[in-house]
């Protein structure tokens, strides 16, 4: 039996991945997280073995939690289950510890499968991120500005690209209003730009501007 817990802010999305597993005989759902806070409690109590997780919660979340849980309980396996179809998300993931990646308009034909495989040990990811890690990891290749950044800050460009404005991101992310304003002038920085017109402008060119819940 593979036990799992699902960390999702949405009571919504946790029912329907919940009837989806309904019918699976060996996966049972022990546990539910509404944050990275739940998410953290139910890491450090165990008792389970695969933890579902949203990829952008109230909270801490992303890449930062999966670093965190990793840290704690290095051999949890990590589905993430995102809204974010991008390749670039996945790979920050999967270089963060997560185990598989899988987009929720997906989950209903292939979440079974997912959790099996990530559940004894190997990986599970599309062909596109699979390409990408390896694209990553070859010398010739010329990176793009929004790799220059730290999970962090691109967790803040992700934001900023979304129309969030800084108070509201000081507030998802729980950090001041000052930081992420610091964070913001880096990025700016780093992507060698001036505004965050230019900043959305390349977020639509390359793919990143993903659905964010608030």
């Amino acid at each position: 039996m593979i036990r799992i817990v699902i960390a999702d802010d949405h009571t919504i999305m946790r029912e329907g991945l919940k009837r989806i597993l309904d019918g699976a005989d060996d996966i049972e759902v022990v546990g539910e997280a509404v944050d990275g806070f739940e998410a953290l409690a139910h890491v450090r109590k165990g008792g389970f073995d695969l933890l579902m997780l949203d990829l952008s919660m109230p909270g801490r979340s992303g890449v930062e939690l999966i670093r965190q849980i990793k840290d704690e309980v290095p051999k949890l396996p990590i589905l993430i289950l995102t809204m974010h179809e991008e390749e670039q998300y996945a790979v920050r993931a999967i270089r963060a510890g997560a185990r598989g990646y899988l987009t929720k308009e997906s989950a209903g034909t292939q979440l079974v499968s997912a959790i099996r495989k990530v559940a004894s040990g190997r990986p599970y990811i599309s062909l596109e991120v699979a390409e990408q890690l390896a694209m990553d990891v070859m010398p010739a290749n010329e990176d793009l500005p929004h790799k220059q950044l730290s999970n962090r800050e691109f967790e803040v460009f992700t934001l900023l690209v979304s129309g969030k404005s800084i108070t509201e991101i000081a507030e998802v992310l729980h950090l001041s209003a000052k930081t992420v304003s610091t964070h913001k002038t880096r990025i700016l920085t780093k992507m060698n730009m001036n505004s965050l017109a230019e900043m959305v402008q390349y977020a639509v060119q390359h793919r990143l501007l993903g659905p964010l819940k608030n």
